[in-house]
């Protein structure tokens, strides 16, 4: 969830009444290492690679992190991607 003045954003899980062909997306979380707030660039390092690997993101942010998210048949590419343009990336197994 992130609250803002104009409104509240929810990202959930789709759950099967919302349709079968619904597309599933994998969060990548940039959070585990805090940065000032006013450094710039911090997303724009993680969406870079990203876009050049023409791999689509969704993402909410929040004072304390950004929460990028990938199509799930794209989370290996995604990973590559960042690991290929110097980023550490973790994976941890799907839930559920």
């Amino acid at each position: 969830m992130v609250r803002a003045p104009e409104g509240l954003t929810v990202v959930r899980p789709a759950r099967p009444e919302d349709g079968a062909d619904r597309e599933r997306w994998s969060a990548l979380y940039s959070g585990d290492t805090a940065h000032a707030l006013d450094l710039p660039g911090m997303l724009a390092a993680v969406l870079t690679p990203l876009a050049a690997g023409g791999i689509p993101v969704f993402v909410a942010s929040t004072f304390h992190a950004d929460l990028v998210l990938v199509p799930a048949g794209q989370l290996a590419r995604a990973a590559a991607a960042l690991r290929a343009a110097g980023h550490l990336v973790a994976t941890a197994p799907p839930a559920g």
